[in-house]
């Protein structure tokens, strides 16, 4: 791999987008990585959480790859394109990982335009640089935000306001993104780190497959009435309920001292 850095660290599972020199654009042989360190990320038992990020100090990820786009047309071998990456490489990316339920932590220090910004708009907590910079650019290229930008964008904003971002390809400073709640928090440059840290150490607290349940059940049940989200049977809330870590929350509480979580 040379377009992406993977490392483990304990529970952590580190993902660094590495082509700086093009901000981090994403071509095909990208995604094509990433498909594999998400594989292993949700494979590997070991790993409770990952952080997304851009190499550099300029940029998360301006998405695809426009120079190598404009070749492939010139060759002929660019197929139209459209919504999802189904029969492309790197499929499902993690726009289209409905089933991952371990968190993703986006670090954004920088641009995130196009397909990068449709990466931290699947992420389950955005921290970003105060120079961080979001954007959906694609109409002004004839192009759409097809890795779910108008879908998530649309639920994750009131919708005028998500439309108008949209059709227009204006950019969002980081402080408007939190103002919006599409950022969890703002912090200079130099703090970037140690916030993202603070928040793996606190979902790190917390039992792992209670993690899981919520997030499948949030994911889930956002699209459903109130009582059929009630009525719904969550796979990961199944396993949470049953396990160990249900017993040995209340035991630490009551014996004051630290849970010591299994994920089992």
């Amino acid at each position: 791999m040379n377009r992406v850095r993977y490392e483990k660290q304990g529970r952590v599972a580190r993902v660094t987008l590495d082509r700086p020199a093009v901000l981090n654009a994403m071509d095909l042989a990208t995604h094509a990585e990433l498909a594999e360190v998400w594989n292993d990320f949700e494979r590997d038992d070991e790993l409770w959480v990952a952080v997304l990020t851009g190499a550099g100090e300029r940029s998360f990820s301006v998405g695809q790859d426009l120079t190598e786009l404009v070749a492939r047309t010139r060759e002929g071998t660019a197929a139209p394109s459209t919504f999802g990456s189904r029969g492309k490489p790197g499929w499902p990316r993690l726009t289209e990982r409905f089933e991952l339920a371990k968190p993703v932590v986006a670090r954004v220090n920088g641009y995130a335009f196009g397909g990068g910004f449709e990466l931290a708009l699947a992420c389950d907590v955005v921290v970003a640089a105060e120079h961080a910079t979001f954007a959906l650019p694609e109409a002004r290229l004839g192009l759409i935000a097809g890795a779910g930008g108008v879908f998530r964008l649309t639920r994750q904003l009131p919708v005028k306001t998500a439309v108008g971002h949209l059709i227009t390809g204006r950019r969002l400073s980081a402080a408007r993104a939190y103002e919006l709640g599409l950022v969890n928090e703002v912090v200079p440059a130099e703090e970037l780190d140690d916030a993202v840290d603070g928040w793996v150490r606190d979902i790190l607290r917390c039992a792992p497959l209670a993690v899981r349940a919520i997030k499948e059940a949030a994911a889930t049940a956002a699209t459903l009435p109130l009582d059929r989200a009630f009525a719904t049977r969550y796979v990961w809330e199944e396993k949470r309920m049953h396990s160990e870590d249900a017993l040995e929350g209340p035991l630490s509480f009551v014996e004051k001292r630290e849970p010591e979580w299994r994920g089992r």
